[in-house]
């Protein structure tokens, strides 16, 4: 009996450059928020270079980025008053945990 084929699982990375990153307690939002997407096995986020950087088995990029915006991190070039505003109410729930 032939053995039925597995499906390979991708472990793959996406950057994304984003907007509104100003501190550590924007870099902890970010990271507790994206590591609840299914798939996600690590996050990087450089404050310097504005970028976000996933790591994991199967991730979707779109997830990821609307993820970002939701929490007022949006992609570079996406921003908007809302998102701004989102941000520094992410930045200090950041700075609480």
């Amino acid at each position: 009996m032939d053995q039925p084929e597995k499906q390979n699982s991708m472990n793959t990375t996406e950057t994304i450059f984003v907007e509104n990153i100003k501190c550590g307690g924007c870099m902890k939002s970010i990271k507790d928020a994206l590591l609840q997407i299914r798939g996600v096995d690590t996050v990087r986020v450089n404050k310097d270079l504005d970028s976000v950087m996933v790591t994991g088995t199967d991730i979707n990029r779109d997830s990821i980025i609307d993820k970002l915006g939701a929490i007022g991190y949006p992609e570079k070039g996406n921003n908007s008053l809302l998102k701004k505003a989102r941000s520094f109410v992410s930045c200090a729930i950041g700075k609480m945990n």
